[in-house]
Protein backbone atom coordinates (compact mmCIF):
# COMPACT_ATOMS: atom_id res chain seq x y z
CA UNK A 1 0.00 0.00 0.00
CA UNK A 2 1.12 3.52 -0.79
CA UNK A 3 2.55 5.17 2.34
CA UNK A 4 0.45 8.25 1.56
CA UNK A 5 -2.68 6.10 1.99
CA UNK A 6 -1.35 4.05 4.91
CA UNK A 7 -1.16 6.95 7.37
CA UNK A 8 -4.78 8.12 6.86
CA UNK A 9 -5.94 4.48 7.01
CA UNK A 10 -4.15 3.98 10.33
CA UNK A 11 -5.69 7.21 11.55
CA UNK A 12 -9.18 6.01 10.65
CA UNK A 13 -8.50 2.66 12.33
CA UNK A 14 -7.28 4.26 15.59
CA UNK A 15 -10.18 6.75 15.58
CA UNK A 16 -12.73 3.99 14.92
CA UNK A 17 -11.41 1.74 17.68
CA UNK A 18 -11.15 4.61 20.16
CA UNK A 19 -14.68 5.79 19.40
CA UNK A 20 -15.99 2.22 19.66
CA UNK A 21 -14.41 1.75 23.08
CA UNK A 22 -15.92 5.03 24.30
CA UNK A 23 -19.43 4.21 22.97
CA UNK A 24 -19.24 0.68 24.42
CA UNK A 25 -18.30 2.09 27.81
CA UNK A 26 -21.31 4.40 27.77
CA UNK A 27 -23.65 1.51 26.89
CA UNK A 28 -25.25 3.41 23.98
CA UNK A 29 -24.73 0.54 21.51
CA UNK A 30 -26.37 -2.24 23.53
CA UNK A 31 -29.72 -1.74 21.74
CA UNK A 32 -30.56 -1.15 18.08
CA UNK A 33 -29.27 2.33 17.33
CA UNK A 34 -27.41 4.30 14.71
CA UNK A 35 -24.18 2.80 16.07
CA UNK A 36 -25.24 -0.60 14.69
CA UNK A 37 -24.33 0.73 11.21
CA UNK A 38 -20.90 1.97 12.28
CA UNK A 39 -18.89 -1.31 11.87
CA UNK A 40 -19.91 -2.08 8.25
CA UNK A 41 -19.48 1.56 7.26
CA UNK A 42 -15.95 1.56 8.73
CA UNK A 43 -15.09 -1.61 6.80
CA UNK A 44 -16.54 -0.26 3.56
CA UNK A 45 -14.82 3.12 3.85
CA UNK A 46 -11.41 1.66 4.71
CA UNK A 47 -11.69 -1.00 1.97
CA UNK A 48 -12.50 1.54 -0.71
CA UNK A 49 -9.77 3.87 0.55
CA UNK A 50 -6.96 1.33 0.98
CA UNK A 51 -8.04 -1.29 -1.62
CA UNK A 52 -7.17 -3.96 0.98
CA UNK A 53 -10.16 -6.08 1.92
CA UNK A 54 -8.90 -8.44 4.66
CA UNK A 55 -7.67 -5.80 7.11
CA UNK A 56 -10.72 -3.61 6.37
CA UNK A 57 -13.17 -6.38 7.19
CA UNK A 58 -11.22 -7.35 10.30
CA UNK A 59 -11.28 -3.74 11.51
CA UNK A 60 -15.06 -3.67 11.03
CA UNK A 61 -15.44 -6.93 12.95
CA UNK A 62 -13.28 -5.71 15.86
CA UNK A 63 -15.18 -2.41 15.94
CA UNK A 64 -18.52 -4.23 16.10
CA UNK A 65 -17.30 -6.65 18.75
CA UNK A 66 -16.17 -3.72 20.91
CA UNK A 67 -19.47 -1.84 20.49
CA UNK A 68 -21.48 -4.93 21.49
CA UNK A 69 -19.24 -5.73 24.48
CA UNK A 70 -20.61 -3.13 26.87
CA UNK A 71 -17.05 -2.42 27.97
CA UNK A 72 -16.30 -6.02 29.03
CA UNK A 73 -13.11 -7.55 27.63
CA UNK A 74 -14.46 -11.10 28.09
CA UNK A 75 -17.65 -10.26 26.18
CA UNK A 76 -15.54 -8.60 23.48
CA UNK A 77 -13.55 -11.82 22.94
CA UNK A 78 -16.74 -13.89 22.86
CA UNK A 79 -18.28 -11.50 20.32
CA UNK A 80 -15.17 -11.59 18.16
CA UNK A 81 -14.43 -15.31 18.19
CA UNK A 82 -17.69 -17.08 19.03
CA UNK A 83 -20.48 -14.77 17.82
CA UNK A 84 -18.33 -13.57 14.94
CA UNK A 85 -16.00 -16.09 13.33
CA UNK A 86 -17.30 -19.41 14.72
CA UNK A 87 -20.94 -18.56 14.03
CA UNK A 88 -20.03 -17.35 10.54
CA UNK A 89 -18.15 -20.56 9.74
CA UNK A 90 -20.86 -22.85 11.09
CA UNK A 91 -23.65 -20.89 9.42
CA UNK A 92 -21.87 -20.80 6.05
CA UNK A 93 -20.48 -24.34 6.10
CA UNK A 94 -22.77 -25.48 3.27
CA UNK A 95 -21.66 -22.59 1.05
CA UNK A 96 -18.01 -23.28 1.95
CA UNK A 97 -18.42 -26.90 0.81
CA UNK A 98 -20.04 -25.67 -2.42
CA UNK A 99 -17.15 -23.25 -3.00
CA UNK A 100 -14.48 -25.86 -2.37
CA UNK A 101 -16.16 -28.44 -4.60
CA UNK A 102 -16.50 -25.91 -7.42
CA UNK A 103 -12.82 -25.04 -7.04
CA UNK A 104 -11.94 -28.74 -7.28
CA UNK A 105 -14.16 -29.22 -10.35
CA UNK A 106 -12.54 -26.26 -12.09
CA UNK A 107 -9.11 -27.82 -11.54
CA UNK A 108 -10.35 -31.22 -12.72
CA UNK A 109 -11.78 -29.69 -15.89
CA UNK A 110 -8.54 -27.80 -16.49
CA UNK A 111 -6.43 -30.93 -15.94
CA UNK A 112 -8.62 -32.90 -18.34
CA UNK A 113 -8.08 -30.30 -21.05
CA UNK A 114 -11.79 -29.47 -21.12
CA UNK A 115 -11.35 -25.75 -20.53
CA UNK A 116 -8.77 -25.44 -23.30
CA UNK A 117 -10.91 -27.48 -25.70
CA UNK A 118 -14.00 -25.43 -24.92
CA UNK A 119 -12.00 -22.22 -25.26
CA UNK A 120 -10.72 -23.31 -28.67
CA UNK A 121 -14.24 -24.31 -29.74
CA UNK A 122 -15.78 -21.06 -28.48
CA UNK A 123 -13.03 -18.88 -29.92
CA UNK A 124 -13.63 -20.40 -33.34
CA UNK A 125 -17.23 -19.16 -33.11
CA UNK A 126 -16.94 -16.06 -30.92
CA UNK A 127 -14.94 -13.62 -33.03
CA UNK A 128 -15.34 -10.32 -31.18
CA UNK A 129 -15.04 -8.75 -27.72
CA UNK A 130 -18.77 -8.01 -27.80
CA UNK A 131 -19.49 -11.62 -28.67
CA UNK A 132 -17.51 -12.91 -25.70
CA UNK A 133 -19.33 -10.53 -23.35
CA UNK A 134 -22.75 -11.36 -24.77
CA UNK A 135 -21.96 -15.07 -24.48
CA UNK A 136 -21.12 -14.53 -20.79
CA UNK A 137 -24.40 -12.66 -20.30
CA UNK A 138 -26.40 -15.44 -21.99
CA UNK A 139 -24.71 -18.13 -19.89
CA UNK A 140 -25.55 -16.20 -16.72
CA UNK A 141 -29.19 -15.95 -17.83
CA UNK A 142 -29.27 -19.73 -18.29
CA UNK A 143 -27.85 -20.41 -14.81
CA UNK A 144 -30.79 -18.77 -13.01
CA UNK A 145 -31.12 -21.38 -10.25
CA UNK A 146 -28.81 -19.71 -7.73
CA UNK A 147 -26.56 -16.64 -7.74
CA UNK A 148 -23.58 -18.38 -6.05
CA UNK A 149 -23.74 -21.20 -8.56
CA UNK A 150 -24.19 -18.67 -11.37
CA UNK A 151 -21.23 -16.48 -10.38
CA UNK A 152 -18.73 -19.28 -9.92
CA UNK A 153 -19.77 -21.50 -12.82
CA UNK A 154 -20.10 -18.77 -15.47
CA UNK A 155 -16.84 -17.20 -14.36
CA UNK A 156 -14.97 -20.49 -14.52
CA UNK A 157 -16.33 -21.30 -17.97
CA UNK A 158 -15.93 -17.87 -19.59
CA UNK A 159 -12.57 -16.61 -18.21
CA UNK A 160 -10.42 -18.12 -20.93
CA UNK A 161 -12.76 -16.86 -23.67
CA UNK A 162 -12.96 -13.26 -22.45
CA UNK A 163 -9.21 -13.28 -21.77
CA UNK A 164 -8.52 -14.21 -25.38
CA UNK A 165 -10.54 -11.19 -26.51
CA UNK A 166 -8.81 -8.85 -24.05
CA UNK A 167 -11.85 -8.24 -21.85
CA UNK A 168 -10.70 -7.11 -18.41
CA UNK A 169 -11.52 -9.34 -15.47
CA UNK A 170 -13.26 -6.34 -13.87
CA UNK A 171 -15.67 -6.20 -16.84
CA UNK A 172 -16.22 -9.96 -16.64
CA UNK A 173 -16.96 -9.68 -12.91
CA UNK A 174 -19.44 -6.86 -13.56
CA UNK A 175 -21.33 -8.80 -16.23
CA UNK A 176 -21.56 -11.79 -13.91
CA UNK A 177 -22.57 -9.76 -10.84
CA UNK A 178 -25.07 -7.61 -12.74
CA UNK A 179 -26.73 -10.67 -14.26
CA UNK A 180 -26.61 -13.36 -11.56
CA UNK A 181 -28.66 -11.77 -8.77
CA UNK A 182 -31.10 -9.84 -11.02
CA UNK A 183 -31.97 -12.93 -13.08
CA UNK A 184 -32.45 -14.97 -9.88
CA UNK A 185 -34.74 -12.19 -8.62
CA UNK A 186 -37.07 -12.51 -11.63
CA UNK A 187 -36.93 -16.32 -11.94
CA UNK A 188 -39.81 -18.00 -10.03
CA UNK A 189 -37.75 -21.19 -9.72
CA UNK A 190 -34.61 -20.08 -7.91
CA UNK A 191 -33.10 -20.01 -4.45
CA UNK A 192 -33.94 -16.28 -4.24
CA UNK A 193 -37.61 -16.92 -5.00
CA UNK A 194 -37.53 -19.51 -2.23
CA UNK A 195 -36.01 -17.01 0.20
CA UNK A 196 -38.60 -14.34 -0.61
CA UNK A 197 -41.44 -16.84 -0.30
CA UNK A 198 -40.40 -17.66 3.23
CA UNK A 199 -41.09 -14.10 4.39
CA UNK A 200 -44.63 -13.85 3.01
CA UNK A 201 -46.50 -15.71 5.74
CA UNK A 202 -48.98 -12.91 6.55
CA UNK A 203 -49.67 -11.75 2.99
CA UNK A 204 -52.80 -13.93 2.56
CA UNK A 205 -51.31 -15.61 -0.53
CA UNK A 206 -48.60 -18.13 -1.33
CA UNK A 207 -45.02 -16.91 -1.34
CA UNK A 208 -44.55 -17.90 -4.99
CA UNK A 209 -47.67 -15.99 -6.06
CA UNK A 210 -46.41 -12.92 -4.20
CA UNK A 211 -43.01 -13.24 -5.86
CA UNK A 212 -44.44 -13.61 -9.38
CA UNK A 213 -46.88 -10.71 -9.05
CA UNK A 214 -44.04 -8.47 -7.84
CA UNK A 215 -41.77 -9.20 -10.85
CA UNK A 216 -43.11 -6.47 -13.20
CA UNK A 217 -42.27 -3.78 -10.61
CA UNK A 218 -38.78 -5.12 -9.84
CA UNK A 219 -37.24 -2.18 -11.68
CA UNK A 220 -33.61 -2.44 -10.58
CA UNK A 221 -33.32 -6.10 -11.59
CA UNK A 222 -35.06 -5.64 -14.94
CA UNK A 223 -33.33 -2.37 -15.83
CA UNK A 224 -29.92 -3.74 -14.81
CA UNK A 225 -30.29 -6.53 -17.37
CA UNK A 226 -31.23 -3.92 -20.00
CA UNK A 227 -28.27 -1.79 -18.90
CA UNK A 228 -25.78 -4.67 -19.22
CA UNK A 229 -26.94 -5.48 -22.75
CA UNK A 230 -26.65 -1.82 -23.76
CA UNK A 231 -23.20 -1.39 -22.19
CA UNK A 232 -21.98 -4.37 -24.22
CA UNK A 233 -23.80 -3.52 -27.47
CA UNK A 234 -22.87 0.18 -27.51
CA UNK A 235 -19.37 -0.44 -26.07
CA UNK A 236 -20.03 2.47 -23.76
CA UNK A 237 -17.91 1.87 -20.69
CA UNK A 238 -17.42 4.86 -18.41
CA UNK A 239 -15.82 5.69 -15.08
CA UNK A 240 -13.06 3.40 -13.74
CA UNK A 241 -14.29 0.55 -15.96
CA UNK A 242 -13.36 2.50 -19.09
CA UNK A 243 -9.75 2.78 -17.91
CA UNK A 244 -9.56 -0.95 -17.14
CA UNK A 245 -10.98 -1.86 -20.54
CA UNK A 246 -8.67 0.49 -22.40
CA UNK A 247 -5.71 -0.92 -20.52
CA UNK A 248 -6.80 -4.47 -21.36
CA UNK A 249 -7.06 -3.60 -25.08
CA UNK A 250 -3.92 -1.49 -25.36
CA UNK A 251 -1.57 -3.15 -22.86
CA UNK A 252 -3.06 -6.63 -22.40
CA UNK A 253 -3.42 -6.02 -18.64
CA UNK A 254 -6.52 -7.91 -17.55
CA UNK A 255 -6.36 -7.40 -13.77
CA UNK A 256 -6.17 -11.10 -12.90
CA UNK A 257 -5.99 -11.90 -9.19
CA UNK A 258 -2.64 -13.50 -8.35
CA UNK A 259 -4.14 -16.71 -6.97
CA UNK A 260 -6.70 -17.00 -9.77
CA UNK A 261 -4.53 -18.01 -12.70
CA UNK A 262 -5.73 -21.04 -14.57
CA UNK A 263 -3.96 -24.36 -14.36
CA UNK A 264 -1.72 -24.34 -17.39
CA UNK A 265 0.56 -27.27 -16.66
CA UNK A 266 -0.17 -30.98 -16.77
CA UNK A 267 -3.24 -30.57 -18.98
CA UNK A 268 -4.47 -33.38 -21.14
CA UNK A 269 -3.68 -32.36 -24.72
CA UNK A 270 -6.46 -34.66 -25.95
CA UNK A 271 -9.21 -32.91 -24.01
CA UNK A 272 -12.59 -32.33 -25.66
CA UNK A 273 -15.54 -30.00 -25.21
CA UNK A 274 -17.51 -32.79 -23.51
CA UNK A 275 -14.93 -32.74 -20.71
CA UNK A 276 -16.29 -29.33 -19.73
CA UNK A 277 -19.92 -29.64 -20.80
CA UNK A 278 -20.58 -32.95 -19.02
CA UNK A 279 -19.39 -31.83 -15.53
CA UNK A 280 -21.29 -28.53 -15.82
CA UNK A 281 -24.51 -30.28 -16.87
CA UNK A 282 -24.12 -32.84 -14.08
CA UNK A 283 -23.58 -30.00 -11.61
CA UNK A 284 -26.70 -28.17 -12.81
CA UNK A 285 -28.89 -31.27 -12.74
CA UNK A 286 -27.63 -32.51 -9.37
CA UNK A 287 -28.06 -29.07 -7.79
CA UNK A 288 -31.62 -28.69 -9.12
CA UNK A 289 -32.56 -32.19 -7.95
CA UNK A 290 -30.97 -31.52 -4.56
CA UNK A 291 -32.85 -28.22 -4.21
CA UNK A 292 -36.25 -29.88 -4.72
CA UNK A 293 -35.20 -32.90 -2.66
CA UNK A 294 -34.32 -30.76 0.35
CA UNK A 295 -37.60 -28.92 -0.24
CA UNK A 296 -39.56 -32.17 0.17
CA UNK A 297 -40.43 -32.99 -3.46
CA UNK A 298 -39.48 -36.67 -3.13
CA UNK A 299 -41.06 -37.12 0.32
CA UNK A 300 -44.27 -38.37 -1.32
CA UNK A 301 -45.58 -40.37 1.63
CA UNK A 302 -44.07 -38.13 4.29
CA UNK A 303 -45.40 -35.12 6.20
CA UNK A 304 -43.04 -32.70 4.42
CA UNK A 305 -44.12 -33.38 0.84
CA UNK A 306 -44.34 -30.35 -1.48
CA UNK A 307 -45.05 -30.04 -5.18
CA UNK A 308 -42.31 -28.85 -7.53
CA UNK A 309 -42.89 -25.12 -7.11
CA UNK A 310 -43.37 -25.21 -3.34
CA UNK A 311 -40.35 -27.51 -2.99
CA UNK A 312 -38.25 -24.59 -4.23
CA UNK A 313 -40.07 -22.30 -1.82
CA UNK A 314 -39.24 -24.53 1.16
CA UNK A 315 -35.70 -25.59 0.31
CA UNK A 316 -32.43 -24.71 2.06
CA UNK A 317 -30.11 -23.65 -0.74
CA UNK A 318 -26.89 -23.91 1.29
CA UNK A 319 -27.59 -27.56 2.17
CA UNK A 320 -28.89 -28.41 -1.29
CA UNK A 321 -25.99 -26.83 -3.18
CA UNK A 322 -23.45 -28.61 -0.96
CA UNK A 323 -25.29 -31.89 -1.52
CA UNK A 324 -25.60 -31.40 -5.28
CA UNK A 325 -22.00 -30.31 -5.75
CA UNK A 326 -20.60 -33.34 -3.87
CA UNK A 327 -22.71 -35.68 -6.03
CA UNK A 328 -21.49 -33.89 -9.15
CA UNK A 329 -17.87 -34.11 -7.98
CA UNK A 330 -18.04 -37.87 -7.46
CA UNK A 331 -19.67 -38.40 -10.87
CA UNK A 332 -17.11 -36.11 -12.54
CA UNK A 333 -14.14 -37.98 -11.07
CA UNK A 334 -15.62 -41.33 -12.13
CA UNK A 335 -16.26 -39.91 -15.62
CA UNK A 336 -12.72 -38.62 -16.09
CA UNK A 337 -11.06 -41.74 -14.71
CA UNK A 338 -13.29 -44.09 -16.76
CA UNK A 339 -12.64 -41.98 -19.88
CA UNK A 340 -8.90 -42.06 -19.09
CA UNK A 341 -8.78 -38.27 -19.33
CA UNK A 342 -7.21 -38.30 -15.83
CA UNK A 343 -5.67 -40.86 -13.56
CA UNK A 344 -7.17 -41.43 -10.13
CA UNK A 345 -4.01 -40.01 -8.53
CA UNK A 346 -4.26 -36.84 -10.63
CA UNK A 347 -7.89 -36.46 -9.65
CA UNK A 348 -6.91 -36.60 -5.98
CA UNK A 349 -4.23 -33.95 -6.57
CA UNK A 350 -6.99 -31.66 -7.83
CA UNK A 351 -8.72 -31.76 -4.44
CA UNK A 352 -5.98 -29.92 -2.57
CA UNK A 353 -5.33 -27.54 -5.45
CA UNK A 354 -9.02 -26.74 -5.83
CA UNK A 355 -9.30 -26.06 -2.12
CA UNK A 356 -6.28 -23.76 -2.23
CA UNK A 357 -7.81 -21.76 -5.10
CA UNK A 358 -10.84 -20.95 -2.93
CA UNK A 359 -9.04 -20.00 0.30
CA UNK A 360 -9.14 -16.25 -0.42
CA UNK A 361 -12.86 -16.33 -1.22
CA UNK A 362 -13.62 -18.38 1.90
CA UNK A 363 -11.64 -15.95 4.08
CA UNK A 364 -13.44 -12.93 2.65
CA UNK A 365 -16.83 -14.63 2.96
CA UNK A 366 -16.08 -15.68 6.56
CA UNK A 367 -15.10 -12.14 7.54
CA UNK A 368 -18.01 -10.55 5.70
CA UNK A 369 -20.45 -12.96 7.35
CA UNK A 370 -18.88 -12.32 10.76
CA UNK A 371 -19.32 -8.59 10.25
CA UNK A 372 -22.94 -9.06 9.20
CA UNK A 373 -23.68 -11.30 12.20
CA UNK A 374 -22.25 -8.81 14.67
CA UNK A 375 -24.00 -5.82 13.07
CA UNK A 376 -27.34 -7.57 12.65
CA UNK A 377 -27.62 -9.98 15.59
CA UNK A 378 -25.64 -8.21 18.32
CA UNK A 379 -26.15 -4.56 17.42
CA UNK A 380 -29.57 -4.78 15.71
CA UNK A 381 -28.86 -2.92 12.47
CA UNK A 382 -31.81 -4.44 10.59
CA UNK A 383 -34.24 -3.62 13.42
CA UNK A 384 -32.93 -0.06 13.60
CA UNK A 385 -33.35 0.60 9.88
CA UNK A 386 -36.71 -1.19 9.82
CA UNK A 387 -37.94 0.99 12.67
CA UNK A 388 -36.83 4.11 10.83
CA UNK A 389 -38.81 3.08 7.78
CA UNK A 390 -41.97 2.44 9.80
CA UNK A 391 -41.67 5.90 11.35
CA UNK A 392 -41.19 7.83 8.11
CA UNK A 393 -43.58 5.84 5.92
CA UNK A 394 -46.81 6.84 7.61
CA UNK A 395 -48.13 9.57 5.31
CA UNK A 396 -45.92 9.39 2.22
CA UNK A 397 -48.51 7.48 0.15
CA UNK A 398 -47.40 7.76 -3.49
CA UNK A 399 -43.78 8.36 -2.53
CA UNK A 400 -43.66 5.25 -0.33
CA UNK A 401 -42.26 2.89 -3.03
CA UNK A 402 -39.18 5.07 -3.61
CA UNK A 403 -38.68 5.45 0.16
CA UNK A 404 -38.79 1.67 0.59
CA UNK A 405 -36.40 1.27 -2.34
CA UNK A 406 -33.85 3.70 -0.87
CA UNK A 407 -34.10 2.23 2.65
CA UNK A 408 -33.59 -1.28 1.23
CA UNK A 409 -30.52 -0.11 -0.71
CA UNK A 410 -29.00 1.45 2.38
CA UNK A 411 -29.71 -1.57 4.58
CA UNK A 412 -28.37 -4.11 2.06
CA UNK A 413 -25.31 -1.97 1.32
CA UNK A 414 -24.40 -1.49 4.97
CA UNK A 415 -25.01 -5.10 6.02
CA UNK A 416 -23.94 -6.80 2.78
CA UNK A 417 -26.99 -9.05 2.68
CA UNK A 418 -30.05 -8.90 0.46
CA UNK A 419 -31.74 -11.86 2.15
CA UNK A 420 -31.42 -10.19 5.54
CA UNK A 421 -33.01 -7.09 4.01
CA UNK A 422 -35.93 -9.19 2.77
CA UNK A 423 -36.35 -10.60 6.25
CA UNK A 424 -36.74 -7.23 7.97
CA UNK A 425 -38.58 -5.16 5.32
CA UNK A 426 -41.04 -7.59 3.68
CA UNK A 427 -42.97 -8.24 6.95
CA UNK A 428 -43.15 -4.47 7.50
CA UNK A 429 -44.56 -3.84 4.01
CA UNK A 430 -46.99 -6.76 4.36
CA UNK A 431 -48.26 -5.36 7.65
CA UNK A 432 -48.71 -1.85 6.20
CA UNK A 433 -50.96 -2.68 3.22
CA UNK A 434 -53.71 -5.04 2.16
CA UNK A 435 -52.98 -7.07 -1.01
CA UNK A 436 -55.86 -5.19 -2.68
CA UNK A 437 -53.93 -1.92 -2.35
CA UNK A 438 -52.00 -1.18 -5.59
CA UNK A 439 -49.04 0.01 -3.53
CA UNK A 440 -48.74 -3.44 -1.90
CA UNK A 441 -46.98 -5.22 -4.78
CA UNK A 442 -45.03 -2.09 -5.73
CA UNK A 443 -43.77 -1.88 -2.13
CA UNK A 444 -42.79 -5.57 -2.10
CA UNK A 445 -40.96 -5.10 -5.41
CA UNK A 446 -39.25 -1.97 -4.12
CA UNK A 447 -37.95 -4.01 -1.17
CA UNK A 448 -36.63 -6.77 -3.43
CA UNK A 449 -35.23 -4.31 -5.96
CA UNK A 450 -33.49 -2.17 -3.34
CA UNK A 451 -32.06 -5.25 -1.64
CA UNK A 452 -30.54 -6.47 -4.91
CA UNK A 453 -29.16 -2.98 -5.60
CA UNK A 454 -27.58 -2.55 -2.16
CA UNK A 455 -26.19 -6.08 -2.30
CA UNK A 456 -24.81 -5.35 -5.78
CA UNK A 457 -23.02 -2.19 -4.65
CA UNK A 458 -21.70 -3.41 -1.30
CA UNK A 459 -18.03 -4.48 -1.04
CA UNK A 460 -18.92 -6.90 1.78
CA UNK A 461 -21.77 -8.60 -0.07
CA UNK A 462 -21.37 -12.35 -0.56
CA UNK A 463 -22.63 -12.05 -4.15
CA UNK A 464 -20.08 -9.35 -4.91
CA UNK A 465 -17.37 -11.56 -3.42
CA UNK A 466 -18.54 -14.59 -5.43
CA UNK A 467 -18.53 -12.54 -8.64
CA UNK A 468 -14.95 -11.36 -8.19
CA UNK A 469 -13.98 -14.92 -7.20
CA UNK A 470 -15.67 -16.50 -10.23
CA UNK A 471 -14.08 -13.96 -12.57
CA UNK A 472 -10.65 -14.23 -10.92
CA UNK A 473 -10.75 -10.47 -10.45
CA UNK A 474 -9.13 -8.37 -7.73
CA UNK A 475 -12.07 -7.79 -5.40
CA UNK A 476 -11.64 -4.04 -4.87
CA UNK A 477 -11.22 -3.56 -8.64
CA UNK A 478 -14.61 -5.17 -9.12
CA UNK A 479 -16.25 -3.01 -6.44
CA UNK A 480 -14.73 0.21 -7.76
CA UNK A 481 -15.58 -0.38 -11.43
CA UNK A 482 -19.18 -1.50 -10.99
CA UNK A 483 -20.16 1.22 -8.49
CA UNK A 484 -20.91 3.94 -11.12
CA UNK A 485 -22.92 1.45 -13.19
CA UNK A 486 -25.01 0.27 -10.25
CA UNK A 487 -25.61 3.82 -9.03
CA UNK A 488 -26.73 4.89 -12.51
CA UNK A 489 -29.37 2.16 -12.67
CA UNK A 490 -30.35 2.86 -9.04
CA UNK A 491 -31.03 6.53 -9.87
CA UNK A 492 -33.15 5.59 -12.89
CA UNK A 493 -35.02 2.97 -10.83
CA UNK A 494 -35.73 5.49 -8.06
CA UNK A 495 -37.46 7.81 -10.53
CA UNK A 496 -39.34 4.82 -11.96
CA UNK A 497 -40.66 4.04 -8.46
CA UNK A 498 -41.86 7.63 -8.08
CA UNK A 499 -43.74 7.25 -11.37
CA UNK A 500 -45.12 3.87 -10.26
CA UNK A 501 -46.29 5.37 -6.97
CA UNK A 502 -48.53 7.79 -8.85
CA UNK A 503 -49.52 5.72 -11.91
CA UNK A 504 -49.49 2.18 -10.44
CA UNK A 505 -48.34 1.09 -13.90
CA UNK A 506 -45.34 -1.19 -14.41
CA UNK A 507 -45.42 -0.61 -18.18
CA UNK A 508 -45.20 3.17 -17.94
CA UNK A 509 -42.48 3.06 -15.28
CA UNK A 510 -40.38 0.43 -17.06
CA UNK A 511 -40.76 2.20 -20.39
CA UNK A 512 -39.40 5.35 -18.79
CA UNK A 513 -36.41 3.44 -17.42
CA UNK A 514 -35.61 1.78 -20.74
CA UNK A 515 -35.88 5.07 -22.64
CA UNK A 516 -33.55 6.81 -20.15
CA UNK A 517 -30.99 3.98 -20.48
CA UNK A 518 -31.06 4.27 -24.30
CA UNK A 519 -30.72 8.04 -24.03
CA UNK A 520 -27.76 7.66 -21.66
CA UNK A 521 -26.09 5.21 -24.03
CA UNK A 522 -26.60 7.61 -26.95
CA UNK A 523 -25.09 10.53 -25.04
CA UNK A 524 -22.12 8.41 -23.93
CA UNK A 525 -21.58 7.23 -27.51
CA UNK A 526 -21.47 10.81 -28.76
CA UNK A 527 -19.08 11.73 -25.96
CA UNK A 528 -16.77 8.80 -26.77
CA UNK A 529 -16.75 9.71 -30.47
CA UNK A 530 -15.89 13.29 -29.60
CA UNK A 531 -13.00 12.14 -27.41
CA UNK A 532 -11.67 9.89 -30.18
CA UNK A 533 -11.76 12.74 -32.69
CA UNK A 534 -9.66 15.02 -30.48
Amino acid sequence: MDSKKLKPALGVAILSLGLSIYIAATGKATEASVWSLFPPLVAIFVALFTKEVFSSLFLGIVTGAILASGGSFGVFLDNLVNQGFITAISGSSGIFIFLVVLGIMVVLINYSGGSKAFGDWANSRIKTRKGSQLATFCLCIMLFIDDYFNCLTSGSVMKSITDSHKVSRAKLAYIIDATAAPVCMIAPISSWAAAVSGYAENSHMSGIELFIRAIPFNFYSLLTLVFVINIIAFDNDFGPMKKYEQRAINEGYLGIRKDASAVDSDQNSNGSVIDLVFPVLVLIISCVVSLINVGGFFDIQGPFYHDFVNAFANTDSSVALAMGSIIALVITIIFFVAKKALTFEKSMDAISEGFSSMVAAILILTMATSLKNISNDLLGSTQYVGGLMENVAGSLNSFLPVVIFIVAIFLAFATGTSWGTFGILIPIVVSMFEPTNPIFFIGISATLSGAVCGDHLSPISDTTIMSSTGAGCIHIDHVKTQLPYGMSVAAISAIAYIIAGFTHSAIISLSFGVIVIFALMYVLKLKNKKELSL
